[in-house]
């Protein structure tokens, strides 16, 4: 390619709006440009780097036995309707109505599309298993779109779905995904971990979400460093403490607190760690009342909470509810003296096993102190797991402690079950003549996220490091005076000429452009090699390679310059 015969668009400056390294770069790179809220044009530049991630997802799922489709992106009403999601789904999901007043919806998932698919074209255990796959434009009516392409309305996504006549098959091809998926990852050169996660809106029985790490992620990861254990916090498991509790030592008492009305102001008014405070947590389901305990540094989990027995759809209590429960104001709720008959206590488990506790005393501007189980309250009707693991915790494997971080969740796999199959009548003539709901899986990849996550990943003070995978150009030929020297611009259409008979993805700078300006732009949009031609190398017969990261530039002798150059892309590759 040459610049000359290609489009580009940088600028030294990004527009306020953006807050992400990602969104910031994208935009002076000119990857993208901006349409309108969350809707962003896919520049020339910007639509090479999404093409090659697309291709690595493309051959990968090919090998892994993917059959490709194309699904239409509006959808209508009546499927989601059948599935019970139309009513459900949420404000993100855009919903239309053509010219004859019937409704649709521009597809956000695909779920009920393929089904009716299944339903209509699977009729034999012999047809089974089969995995389908499309790379298609979403929309999702996101409240407040942000972070550029990160978290985008419309957005490029692959998404897969397999139908079988067992478990066992689909555990085989979940297996065959997870592993496609780690591939893939692996071969678009990103740094990510895959965690067991929590299925979510779309529901099933098990699920992992590939995480690209970085600090900016919106995700929280639990893994240990000893192992491959690792799990996005919302399912991270927070184990029982070891030791049994400990006896009563100290008398229940009440103490004044005036303005306390937090778990870290009690204990610095008291002296004493947070974690002998207990805070609660009124919630309401099903039109009771339920007390929630979490030990006062750690954070209610509310994808946990949801998981315990009667508080699928919880919600919490107001302040007006609070107040009629204790009569007593938020801030000083405790579980001592309340009426269990009216509302069911559910401790953490860390906190079922916490003694000479400090919590509200339900009445204001006080709290007890010394507060243990059995002695001073009843056992906690029930004990679950409720909390937010936090660094240092056992981790679940039993092979050490959990450390944190942050990931942008770029793909997610599902075992689905029957919940599409049932609802919509995807069904299939077993070896022994009966019929069978169809078993199915759900595999997502954020394509156009990518991008963005490995420019989270990827950057520095001059813009953006891509893998060289992705990078809109593997190498970029920098010609220093190419309209004044014939001897330039002859020894760069030579090398340029060699590299692509070599199968190097090359870009010729032949602007007529200052050197400063062409080396800032190719390093702004990430091209991970470069190669200067000037009029003073030539006549040392050497030309100067860098490659993105490295520190300086070398000298390359002109004769050895297309093998030494090929080499060390292929090498790369």
């Amino acid at each position: 390619m040459r610049i000359s015969r290609f489009f580009l668009s940088t600028s030294k400056e990004a527009p306020s709006e953006a807050e992400l390294v990602s969104h910031k770069l994208m935009l002076r790179a000119g990857l993208i440009k901006r349409l309108g809220s969350g809707l962003y044009t896919w520049m020339p530049l910007g639509l090479r780097v999404l093409r090659k991630v697309e291709a690595i997802v493309r051959e990968e799922m090919n090998r892994a036995g993917g059959i490709e489709l194309l699904m239409p992106a509006v959808q209508p009403a009546e499927l989601w309707q059948e599935s019970g999601r139309w009513a459900v789904f949420g404000p993100q999901m855009l919903k239309i109505k053509d010219r004859h007043e019937r409704d649709f919806c521009f597809g956000p998932t695909h779920e009920e599309v393929i089904t009716d698919l299944a339903r209509k074209e699977i009729r034999s255990y012999r047809q089974l298993p089969v995995n389908f796959y499309q790379v298609q434009t979403k929309f999702r009516d996101e409240i407040r779109p942000r972070f550029g392409v990160m978290r985008a309305r419309e957005f490029l996504m692959k998404d897969a779905y397999s139908f079988h006549a067992s478990e066992a098959s689909l555990d085989d091809t979940y297996r065959v995904m997870y592993d496609a998926y780690s591939r893939i990852f692996t071969r678009l050169g990103l740094k990510f971990r895959a965690v067991a996660a929590d299925t979510g809106a779309i529901g099933g029985s098990g699920s992992h979400e590939f995480h690209v790490l970085a600090d900016s992620g919106e995700d929280g990861i639990a893994f240990c460093p000893g192992s491959d254990y690792a799990a996005n916090v919302e399912m991270a498991e927070g184990l029982p403490p070891s030791a049994p509790r400990a006896a009563a030592t100290e008398a229940m008492r009440d103490v004044d607190t005036p303005r306390q009305t937090t778990c870290e102001d009690v204990a610095a008014l008291l002296g004493m760690p947070l974690q002998r405070t207990v805070k609660l947590i009124a919630v309401m389901a099903d039109g009771a009342l339920h007390v929630l305990l979490v030990r006062g540094d750690h954070s209610l989990n509310e994808v946990k909470a949801s998981k315990v027995e009667g508080l699928a759809d919880f919600r919490f209590a107001s302040e007006e509810e609070i107040r009629a429960a204790f009569n007593c104001p938020p801030g000083f709720l405790g579980p001592v003296g309340i009426d269990r008959a009216q509302m069911r206590v559910i401790a953490d488990r860390t906190v079922a096993a916490m003694s000479d506790f400090v919590c509200g005393a339900n009445k204001p501007k006080f709290h007890t102190a010394g507060v243990n189980w059995g002695r001073d309250l009843p056992e906690p009707d029930l004990i679950a797991d409720l909390r937010n693991v936090v660094a240092g915790d056992p981790s679940p494997d039993g092979q050490g402690a959990l450390d944190l971080c942050r990931g942008i969740e770029v793909g997610h796999i599902f075992k689905l079950g029957t919940k599409y199959s049932e609802a919509l009548e995807a069904r299939y003539l077993d070896e022994n003549g009966k019929s069978q709901a169809a078993i199915m899986g759900c595999y997502g990849i954020g394509v156009s996220r990518i991008v963005g996550a490995a420019i989270e990943q990827g950057n520095d003070e001059r813009g953006i490091v891509f893998p060289q995978s992705i990078a809109p150009f593997e190498l970029a030929i920098t010609p220093l005076g190419l309209k004044r020297s014939e001897a330039v611009r002859e020894a760069a259409e030579a090398l340029y000429q060699q590299m692509l008979a070599a199968g190097i993805d090359v870009v010729l700078d032949d602007r007529d452009e200052r050197p400063g300006v062409m080396f800032a732009d190719m390093e702004l949009m990430g091209v991970p090699h470069r190669v200067v031609v000037s009029e003073r190398g030539l006549k040392e017969g050497a030309l100067e390679y860098q490659g993105r990261t490295d520190a300086a530039a070398t000298r390359i002798a002109q004769a050895e310059a297309a093998q030494v150059i090929v080499e060390k892309i292929k090498a790369c590759r």
